[in-house]
């Protein structure tokens, strides 16, 4: 509702009020819990009254629950505490994990009021000084369990608990029995809630699978420090505590690891001897053979039908084959007798322009001019179609004698005209095939700019780089880039193109282009003087000496040159004049000359092929 103006005031209404709108709302947490008691119970209380019932049900049970007397409680040794069992010593050990705060503190003040040191010794008993005496147990027994992390950690340790695994051989004879309070038992380690039970004999597939999924997935919470042999708290520096930490984390890791091999021999136990699973495989192995089959028997009918399908294409391609042969041999007979019958007409009026130019004597006044007339006569026989006969032989029977001179000399004008230009048409066609061949012997648009240098580094470089050579292609494309003098830069396709059309060449063509190689080498070293090379070899030689021996290398010297180079190191005294004494025919300057080539090209070598090693790692 509006409030009211004041005195002197007004109420003025800017927009209209909107419309209420229902909304859904759904309750979550605790109110959710409410919620769904309210409607299990049928009742509407508040989450309030619920939770004061909850209170005072749990303050009910926790009236109701009655102390254990722990008879060996005089007998402890308070230094022996951890060993002890704190649940016992407070009287609940028929509760245990299931105690509640409540429940612990009640426990602990019942057996406080009985055992503590002043009641004790107001009724004359004797008291031992100090912590030695065994009421230490019970405050050590509250100090963990009302520490909700001193407790968990004491309740993974709990002594009372069963870790066995059953065998293979007791399960199998009372299964269910057998593994169910097993599973149960350990099920309270589990950190999800809702743990789902073993089942019966009457569970479905997807219940049994959900079983094994959440026991194979198993996550626990149970922990082992209660175990530590070390207290950090007891260390004397910061070393000794980190020390005593990572000796403490070691033996926690390799106890939760034997708990999880624990759980895990559990459940594969388990799984292999519950007769579900059995039953279950023998299930799926009858559906899968079932399913094999009607495959099977899917597959073989499909193949029928696809067999019955060729073999009617077959019989229609037979068919239709034989009615295409029968069609192709009339039609072949047929043309054959229309070739039979031209040839005829042909063979005909040939006969016939033979015997009218006979009659008219070639159309000739001398022996001379009658055999060339005949020549021509002939040429128009064999060159003249049926059509162009015909014509001719009709104006030949109707005309005079010059009226048929003038047209067989017409035809044979006609006649010589088509043979010069056939003859034309195949000496150009030879010149085009020249041509083509000459521009593919310069290796096609890569071998562009190949002049007898480059043809001669060409042929250097595969000498140089053998079949085997690793990349060996690029390895020479990179050497003649690096020494061609035409600047014109070769790929590797390039250099192979060139290559196999050398090797196509007439063996007259290669030795032209060797001559010619060999008259310009002859002709640029006559031109410059000699020079020595003070890196290699390390011996001079005297350049006035004699010319030595110009003729190639062969196999059985380069193998003497190695041998000797490799019995005379550079240290031995006139080195160079005993290597040559063990190569026949060959000099001092011969051999010196020989081993420079042989570094440059080793070099050159090892250029190209750091490149391309270069070239590859990019």
């Amino acid at each position: 509702m509006l409030l009211e103006a004041l005195d002197g005031h007004e109420t003025v209404v800017f927009t209209a009020a909107a419309a209420s709108v229902q909304v859904q709302v759904e309750p979550v947490g605790r109110w959710f819990e409410a919620y769904v008691k309210r409607r299990n119970r049928n009742v509407s209380a508040s989450f309030q009254e619920l939770e004061e019932e909850e209170v005072s049900s749990e303050e009910s049970d926790d009236e109701e629950f009655q102390l254990e007397e722990y008879l060996m409680l005089r007998t402890l040794d308070p230094k022996d505490w951890k060993n002890q069992d704190h649940y016992a010593v407070l009287g609940l050990p028929h509760l245990r994990y299931k105690a509640t705060q409540k429940q612990i503190k009640a426990a602990h003040k019942a057996i406080v009021l009985k055992h503590h040191p002043d009641k004790r010794k107001a009724a004359g008993e004797q008291i031992v000084e100090g912590d030695n005496d065994y009421f230490t147990c019970i405050t050590k027994a509250i100090e963990i369990l009302s520490d909700p992390v001193k407790r968990r950690a004491f309740d993974s340790v709990d002594p009372t608990f069963d870790n066995a695994v059953p065998s293979k051989s007791e399960g199998k004879e009372n299964f269910y029995e057998v593994f169910s309070p097993v599973f149960e038992r350990n099920a309270r380690w589990s950190s999800k809630k809702h743990v789902p039970k073993l089942g019966t004999v009457e569970s479905s597939f997807e219940e049994v699978d959900n079983f094994y999924s959440f026991w194979y997935n198993f996550d626990s919470w149970r922990e082992f420090s209660y175990l530590d042999e070390e207290e950090k708290e007891k260390a004397e520096c910061r070393d000794e505590r980190r020390w005593i930490e990572k000796q403490n984390r070691a033996s926690r890791a390799q106890r939760k690891k034997e708990e999880m091999n624990r759980i895990r021999t559990l459940v594969d136990t388990a799984y292999s001897c519950d007769p579900r699973i059995k039953k279950f495989k023998e299930e799926e192995k009858a559906r899968k053979e079932s399913e094999k089959k009607a495959k099977a028997e899917a597959k073989k009918r499909e193949q029928e039908e696809k067999e019955r399908a060729r073999q009617a294409e077959l019989e229609a391609a037979r068919l239709a084959k034989e009615k295409e042969e029968e069609e192709a041999k009339q039609a072949a007979q047929q043309a054959k007798k229309e070739k039979e019958i031209q040839k005829k007409a042909i063979k005909k009026e040939r006969q016939k322009l033979r015997t009218t130019c006979k009659n008219w004597s070639y159309f000739a006044d001398n022996e001379a001019d009658s055999v060339k007339m005949m020549e021509e006569v002939e040429k128009l026989c064999d060159r003249l179609e049926l059509t162009s006969l015909q014509s001719l032989n009709e104006i030949l029977a109707s005309g005079s004698k010059e009226e048929s001179k003038a047209a067989v000399e017409k035809q044979v004008q006609e006649v010589n005209a088509q043979l010069q230009r056939e003859r034309e048409a195949e000496v150009q066609a030879r010149q085009a095939a020249r041509s083509a061949e000459q521009a593919s012997g310069g290796g096609g648009a890569g071998g562009k700019g190949w002049n007898e240098d480059d043809l001669q580094l060409l042929i250097k470089a595969v000498n140089l780089f053998p079949a085997g050579t690793n990349a060996r292609w690029e390895v020479i494309a990179n050497y003649m880039n690096l020494h061609s003098t035409s600047g014109m830069k070769r790929t590797a396709k390039d250099v192979i193109n060139k290559a196999k059309n050398l090797q196509r060449l007439d063996p007259l063509q290669k030795d032209e282009i060797n001559k010619k190689a060999f008259e310009k080498f002859k002709k640029e070293h006559a031109a410059v003087a000699p020079s020595i090379d003070n890196a290699v070899p390390s011996e001079r030689f005297d350049a006035s000496g004699s010319d030595g021996n110009a003729a190639p290398w062969t196999t059985e010297e380069q193998k003497l040159l190695e041998q000797a180079l490799k019995t005379y190191p550079v240290s031995t005294p006139e080195r160079w004049e005993k290597i040559a004494a063990t190569v026949p025919g060959r000099n001092k300057k011969d051999c010196m000359k020989r081993y420079k080539e042989l570094v440059e090209m080793v070099k050159a070598k090892k250029a190209a092929q750091e490149q391309v090693a270069a070239k590859s790692k990019k």
